[in-house]
């Protein structure tokens, strides 16, 4: 799979306890042609977790040709790591019967995502779980730690 060439060390460690937890990562499906806006799903049913690369490199402009491009590279594998972390939120959900993770409240999301946010709505139907994957997505060893906490 493509994406894991964009992955710290961190989110390497975050497919790890998915795997563990019984889900696995994919790439591409079917589901990231609903827009090119979307970047990563979790498919409940299937225990899967969806990332679709070729859609965050259309939206940071990441090309075979431009591949040098550091600026682009960051850009691409900041969107990726993301993706996962909000994605994995959503399996540590899972892990703890469908419910919130018990998190401080004095985290809060940042308001550049609300456009992101409402997209996220239209698809799951459950606002204060997108709101919560969108707050710890920029967190990953607070993701690391929720899934460590509820799925293992």
């Amino acid at each position: 799979m493509e994406f894991i060439e964009f992955l710290d060390r961190t989110e390497v460690e975050i497919i790890k306890i998915i795997k563990i937890a019984g889900y696995r990562t994919a790439e591409n499906t079917k589901l990231c042609l609903l827009s090119e806006n979307y970047v990563g799903f979790l498919d409940k049913r299937r225990k899967e977790i969806i990332i679709c690369t070729s859609n965050v490199k259309k939206r940071e402009g990441y090309t075979l040709l431009r591949r040098n491009n550091k600026d682009s590279h960051i850009r691409t594998a900041l969107h990726i790591k993301k993706a996962l972390r909000h994605e994995a939120v959503h399996v540590a959900q899972e892990c703890n019967n469908g419910n919130l993770l018990k998190i401080d409240r004095k985290l809060s999301m940042n308001k550049s995502k609300i456009n992101a946010l409402n997209g996220s709505i239209r698809i799951s139907g459950d606002e204060e779980k997108e709101r919560q994957a969108y707050i710890l997505e920029d967190k990953p060893r607070l993701v690391k730690n929720e899934l460590i906490k509820y799925c293992l």
